[in-house]
C-alpha cells in the first residue's frame, strides 16, 4: 500500500487500467486505501497484495466473468466499478469497415455491458455500490476535429445506459454516474501535442489532467444509504441531468443545482 494510505476495506474494479486515465485511476484509488482489480487487454502482474491484475479482451463476455470472479475470490466484494476501457477509430464515416464497427462497439459498449451486468448483480445482492462510466464530450456535442462517428455512437450509448441504470437500481442502493472527459493529458494527448490544438483547448487554455477525472469519480464514492434516500437522490439528479461541471486541471466540485463551467471535462450526475 502507498505510504500514508489507510485501508478502507473497499474494492474497485477499473478497466482500461494499463494506460492513460485508467492507470491514473488505479494509482489514485490505491492511494486512498482501496483494493483494486485492474483489467486491461495486456497488463503486468502486480506485487501489491491489494491490487490484482486481470488480462483479457473486455469485449469477450468471458473476461467479465473472470474479472468479477477474481475480485470476489481475492477480496470478497465489489464496491465500485469504473468503466474506462475504450478504443477510438477516427476516419470519415463512409470509410468505416465492419471490422472497425465490431472493434469500437465491442470494447466501448459490449465490454461495458457484460462487466457492469455482473458487477451490479453482486452489488445488488448486498444492497449498495457504485458504477462510474468514463464517457466523452463527443457524446453530447459534435467535435470539429477528426471525424469519429463511431466514438459518438458508442459514448452516446454509454451515456444513455448510465441514465437508465441510475433509475433502475436507485432502490437497490446502487448509484450510476458518468464522467465525460474532453482533452486530457495522457499518452494519447502528451503535453506537447496540446500546443497545436488552438481553439479546441478548454477556456483555461490547457488540457485537463487525469487527476480531474479521479476527483470527479470520487465525488460519488460509496457511502451508506437507505432505499428512500437513494431514490430521492437519484430522482433529484435525474431532474438536473443536464447540469454539468467542467474540468480544466483543477479540482472539481460535486455537481450542484447550478452548473459550474471551467472547460476540459464534463461530469454528469444521474
Amino acid at each position: 500500500m502507498p505510504p500514508g494510505a489507510r485501508p478502507t476495506g473497499k474494492v474497485a474494479i477499473i478497466t482500461g487500467a494499463s494506460l492513460g486515465i485508467g492507470a491514473g485511476l488505479v494509482a489514485a484509488y490505491r492511494g486512498r486505501g482501496w483494493a483494486v482489480v485492474a483489467s486491461a487487454r495486456t497488463i503486468k502482474p502486480s506485487q501489491d497484495p491489494d491490487m490484482l491484475t486481470v488480462g483479457g479482451d473486455i469485449a469477450d463476455p468471458a473476461t467479465a466473468g473472470r474479472t468479477t470472479g477474481a475480485a470476489l475470490e481475492r477480496f470478497g466484494r465489489i464496491d465500485t466499478l469504473v468503466n474506462t476501457a475504450a478504443v477510438v477509430i477516427a476516419k470519415p464515416f463512409t470509410d468505416y469497415t465492419a471490422a472497425d464497427y465490431a472493434t469500437v462497439v465491442g470494447v466501448n459498449l459490449s465490454g461495458f455491458f457484460w462487466l457492469t451486468q455482473r458487477a451490479i448483480a453482486e452489488m445488488a445482492s448486498r444492497y449498495g455500490g457504485h458504477v462510474v462510466n468514463v464517457s466523452a464530450t463527443t457524446a453530447e456535442a459534435a467535435d470539429p476535429g477528426p471525424p469519429a462517428v463511431l466514438a459518438a455512437l458508442a459514448k452516446g450509448g454509454l451515456a444513455a445506459a448510465t441514465r437508465s441504470l441510475a433509475i433502475e437500481y436507485a432502490s437497490r442502493g446502487i448509484r450510476v454516474n458518468a464522467v465525460s472527459p474532453g482533452i486530457i493529458e495522457t499518452p494519447m494527448h502528451p503535453p506537447e501535442s496540446c500546443d497545436a490544438l488552438g481553439d479546441r483547448l478548454p477556456p483555461l487554455g490547457r488540457a485537463g489532467q487525469v487527476s480531474d477525472v479521479w476527483t470527479a469519480s470520487c465525488s460519488w464514492s460509496p457511502r451508506p444509504t437507505s432505499p428512500a434516500r437513494s431514490c430521492i437522490s437519484t430522482a433529484a439528479r435525474s431532474r438536473i441531468a443536464e447540469a454539468a461541471v467542467r474540468l480544466a486541471g483543477r479540482r472539481a466540485q460535486p455537481v450542484p443545482a447550478r452548473p459550474s463551467a471551467h472547460g476540459g471535462s464534463r461530469c454528469r450526475a444521474w
